[in-house]
This record gives structure tokens, C-alpha cells and sequence, in this order.
């Protein structure tokens, strides 16, 4: 058979290696991909954000399935325009995907079908926003309504960074056009986990558990980036809390969309903060986490293509998935100045020497080629990613993977997966 990706970052990088294991896909072509994705699919011109563009692709390709990676053709309804048209893809439809593209909405829906999360409040004007603030002990979430690339969720120690947050994100000042609504919610304490599920519109089956590392410095430092990291072991969650996360949380959450007349189908991403109290839901995303998916596919043993057509035919109960025991890493090299402004065309030097460090994967997030040279072409640029039979020997087959690639104002942590290392 042959399968569609759309996308070109890690994410879609690591997406189309595993669905290019298997047995059954004769063709993977990836749109529009990237220099690296281009090893293994074939990759075509697309404009991710134009869904007619993307509707030409898949005329032009026909593929037996297609995969949706980023947010914004599932924010476009490029689901529902294949699905009127009769074609297989995975992701969920326009509707469904708002629990992702609108803080607000997903918000609202936690408190209908009484999902843990955070107190909060939405604000439609700075007026209000700023009679809502005094509501609220400090620090607080600010969070934009809609998309906003990893930049929308501001967190505010002191009154007057709440105020100007307010101001900045009605202004149009911080993500460059006005929003119209914005979330106000109460800081919660603890650790951040990505719970993943496959869901077929009724049953969530979770993905091995991970955790990214967001902000750019180590220590969790700096601002907020789109993933600087991840890593995935066995021993993240118990059995009993695995159990309690994905009753009470994800198929809840699959079990409300239903009740709603909004079935999802596709991957349902809690990302969830472990606090004193419980797990308790910080965010929605309504497809695979970048840089999570690069960290929780090496360990899938069992046919991915398998399970991604068992959630488009609604037969997920019946489809076994199958882990590999012990611990993925995956440390993202960036441009330097990421995530503000940063340079690209710079030549990648050691790339061959890292691949052959046993253990490890190289997926491109934003990397060209040139025909002889691997060279730089977004902010994100490399996820190595490495697996092992745990957390310590995955992390030491990353970094020394990562010691032998070079470009020029390069930053990588050093410190991906430090709480679970100094446990």
C-alpha cells in the first residue's frame, strides 16, 4: 500500500520511518517533508497551510491512507474534505481537532464532562480580562484562545506581567494579530507528562508515556520553545496510575466527544500535570507531540500502519500494540537564537558519524539538502534520538551521537530527562 504523510518537521520524520517498516507499505510519499525525510519517502511539494494544495497532492498521488502531522491542516478541515470525498486518512475532523485549537472550547468541554484541570476563566476583551485577573491568586496561566505555535501559554508571577500579557495578547502585540478571546486559569504545580491515545471514536489505547522539555535552557530555563526534548521509559507511570489516567482522562475525553456527536479519531494527546491532588489536564492536542513522537515510536514493536488503519476503520479493541521494554531519548538541536530569530542555510557537519552510534535514529525537523550537503532551514533542526535498555544507557548514545554533529550557533540541553535521572 501506499501512505501519505503530511508534514515536514521531526515529528513527520519519525512518522514516516516507522510507517516505512512496514511489511505492508509498498510507497511512502511525505508532503511537503524536509532534506532529511527525503532518505526515506518520497517527498513533494505542498503548502501545508493551503487545503486546496493539499487536496491536488493527494489527487495527484493517491495514496491508500494518509497521515495528518501538524495542526493547522486538521484546524483547516483537511479531514473532512477527504472524508467527503471518500478517502482514507487519520486524524480528527475540523470539530473534533477544536480541542486543540481553542483553548476555550477544550476548557469548556473538561468542565461539561467533569475532566480534572485548572480553574479558569475566558475573557473575550482586555476590559474583562483584567476584572477577571483579580479573581485569581498569583502566579497565573495567560494562554491565547487559538493556535499559536507553542508562544500562546504565558505564565505570570507578578500583577503588572499579567497586565501587560493581557495588553500584548489583545493588542496583537505578542503573536501578531489581536486575539479576540483569551484563558485565564490558576497556575498548577508538579510534573508534566504527554499521555498519547489511538482513538477509533470509542476506545483510547495509550501510546507509551513521555515527557517534553519546552523551555530552551537548561533547568528549564528561558522561553518557551516547541520542544527541545523528550524522553519515554517504563517506569513514568504504574500500572494502577496508567489505568486511572486513561478511565478518568482519555477515554472520558473520547467517551464526551461521542456523547457530543463529535468522534475523535486519530491521536488525542493529554498533556497532563501531575500535581499533589492527581493528574490533572493541561492541554489538548489533537495529533501526534513533536518532539514525543520521535521519542515514543522507536519503542513501538508492532505495525504502526496497523494500528493508524485500525483507528480509521473503527476496530482499535481489536488491534494488539506491542512495546519494546526500557527507555527512548530524543535531544533536538537548534538553531542558535531559537526560538527568536535565527539563520538558516548553515552547513550540518557529523551526521553519518552520529547514525552510527548504536541505538540511535536522526530525525530532521528542519534541515535542506543541497544534492551534497545536509544543511539548516528551520529553528528546530535534528532530534537524536536514541533507545536502550534504560534511561541513563538511552541518554549516553544520544549525547555522544550529538557530540559528532556540528553547525554553526548550534544549542542543545544537556539536561533531557534530569528529574528522572536524579530519582
Amino acid at each position: 500500500m501506499k501512505v501519505l504523510v503530511i508534514g515536514g518537521g521531526g515529528r513527520e520524520h519519525a512518522l514516516s520511518a516507522a510507517i516505512g517498516r512496514s511489511a505492508r507499505v509498498s510507497e511512502v510519499v511525505c508532503a511537503p517533508g524536509n532534506g532529511g525525510i527525503a532518505a526515506v519517502a518520497k517527498c513533494v511539494r505542498a503548502d501545508q497551510k493551503d487545503i486546496d494544495d493539499l487536496l491536488r497532492v493527494v489527487a495527484a498521488e493517491k495514496p491508500d491512507l494518509t497521515v495528518v502531522g501538524p495542526e493547522l491542516p486538521l484546524a483547516l478541515g483537511l479531514v473532512d474534505a477527504m472524508q467527503q470525498r471518500e478517502l482514507r486518512v487519520f486524524g480528527p475532523t475540523r470539530e473534533a481537532a477544536l480541542l486543540e485549537t481553542s483553548k476555550a472550547h477544550a476548557k469548556r468541554f473538561m468542565q461539561r464532562h467533569t475532566i480534572p484541570t485548572a480553574a479558569y476563566a475566558v475573557s473575550e476583551s482586555q476590559r474583562e480580562a483584567l476584572e477577571t485577573l483579580e479573581m485569581f491568586h498569583l502566579p497565573v496561566v495567560i494562554k491565547a484562545d487559538g493556535l499559536a505555535a507553542g508562544k500562546g501559554v504565558l505564565i505570570c508571577e507578578q500583577k503588572a506581567e499579567a497586565e501587560k500579557a493581557i495588553a500584548g495578547l489583545f493588542g496583537g502585540q505578542l503573536l501578531g494579530e489581536a486575539q479576540q478571546s483569551i484563558v485565564i486559569e490558576e497556575l498548577l504545580t508538579g510534573e508534566e507528562l504527554s499521555f498519547l491515545v489511538l482513538s477509533d471514536g470509542k476506545h483510547a489505547v495509550p501510546l507509551v508515556p513521555a515527557q517534553d522539555h519546552k523551555r530552551i535552557g537548561e533547568g528549564d530555563t528561558g522561553p518557551n520553545t516547541g520542544g527541545m526534548g523528550a524522553y519515554s521509559t517504563d517506569t513514568m507511570l504504574d500500572a494502577q496510575m496508567r489505568e486511572w489516567i486513561l478511565s478518568h482522562i482519555a477515554q472520558k475525553t473520547v467517551d464526551g466527544m461521542a456523547e457530543e456527536e463529535t468522534h475523535f479519531k486519530g491521536v488525542l494527546y493529554c498533556g497532563l500535570m501531575m500535581t499533589a491532588k492527581g493528574p490533572m489536564v493541561l492541554e489538548y492536542n489533537a495529533r501526534f507531540g513533536d518532539p514525543e513522537t520521535q521519542a515514543i515510536l522507536p519503542r513501538m514493536e508492532s505495525d504502526v500502519v496497523e494500528a493508524l488503519e485500525a483507528c480509521v476503520d473503527g476496530r482499535l479493541q481489536e488491534t494488539e500494540i506491542r512495546w519494546k521494554p526500557g527507555a527512548s531519548v530524543c535531544v533536538v538541536a537548534a538553531s542558535g537564537g531559537y526560538p527568536g530569530s535565527y539563520m538558516t542555510g548553515l552547513p550540518i557537519a557529523g551526521l553519518g558519524e552520529a547514525a552510527r552510534v548504536p541505538g540511535v535514529e536522526i530525525f530532521h525537523a528542519g534541515t535542506s539538502f543541497d544534492g551534497e550537503q545536509y544543511r539548516t532551514a528551520g529553528g528546530r533542526v535534528l532530534g537524536v534520538t536514541a533507545t536502550g535498555a534504560d534511561l541513563q544507557s538511552a541518554l549516553g548514545s544520544a549525547y555522544e551521537a550529538m557530540g559528532r554533529i556540528s553547525f554553526e550557533g548550534m544549542v542543545f540541553r544537556r539536561d533531557i530527562g534530569h528529574r528522572a535521572v536524579k530519582k
